[in-house]
């Protein structure tokens, strides 16, 4: 338990039992839960001050707030840890499965962005990527079968509330977890993949210097 542990007794050492109990319950919830966290349903989130002792206890593992819709909160990395980790070549999916994601976050989000269809930086989306959008012909059904369940089981797509036409995949509440920055440069990313000559691309080639070759790549 995170009251056990030495690590957070300097946070949590002179906050008064009330106080230490509602700090630990926000930090297991934006920690642990699959999805974001109402604010209004934990005074360690509502509180300013102890949502403050809540970030000192996620920096100390590397890790940050993240506000998600205005009203809901989760935790994920830190960007310079994320940075780090990405250096050191760290890199938890195949290339299969990241293969799919990739497939999954650029029919549902990034060409409806592109279209002007969807708008935010919400990973929130009404167009579900179907199974034929998702078939290549480098990756065999089978291969795409089980990196779509590796996928659902570790929170990064999910199945869509319309199953009329089959299966089909929304991104999943764990990419909620992405600092605002890390959110940005991936749905750059996706859209330069998805979109390389639509308006809001050349926007993204302006703001961040990135030329179409580059974007392409």
């Amino acid at each position: 338990m995170p009251e056990q542990h030495a690590l957070f007794d300097p946070v949590l050492r002179d906050l008064s039992d009330r106080s230490r109990d509602e700090v630990l319950a926000a930090f297991s919830a934006v920690q642990y839960s699959a999805n974001p966290v109402a604010e209004v349903q934990l005074p360690g989130l509502r509180d300013v001050t102890l949502r403050r002792q809540v970030q000192k206890m996620l920096t100390l593992i590397g890790r940050v707030l993240v506000k998600v819709d205005g009203t809901h909160w989760t935790a994920g990395y830190a960007d310079d840890v994320a940075a780090t980790l990405t250096a050191q070549g760290w890199q938890p999916l195949s290339a299969v499965d990241r293969a799919v994601l990739v497939l999954v976050l650029v029919h549902s989000v990034a060409i409806p962005r592109s279209e002007g269809i969807l708008t935010g930086d919400s990973w929130k989306s009404a167009r579900p990527t179907t199974v034929d959008e998702l078939r290549t012909t480098k990756i065999s059904g089978e291969e795409r079968r089980l990196a779509l369940q590796r996928l659902r089981a570790a929170g990064l797509i999910q199945l869509s509330g319309d199953h009329s036409g089959g299966p089909s995949y929304i991104p999943g509440p764990q990419l909620q977890r992405l600092t605002p920055a890390a959110r940005r440069r991936l749905q750059d990313q996706l859209i330069l993949a998805a979109a390389p000559a639509s308006p809001i691309a050349e926007a993204i080639r302006a703001r961040t210097g990135i030329t179409e070759d580059e974007g392409a790549a």
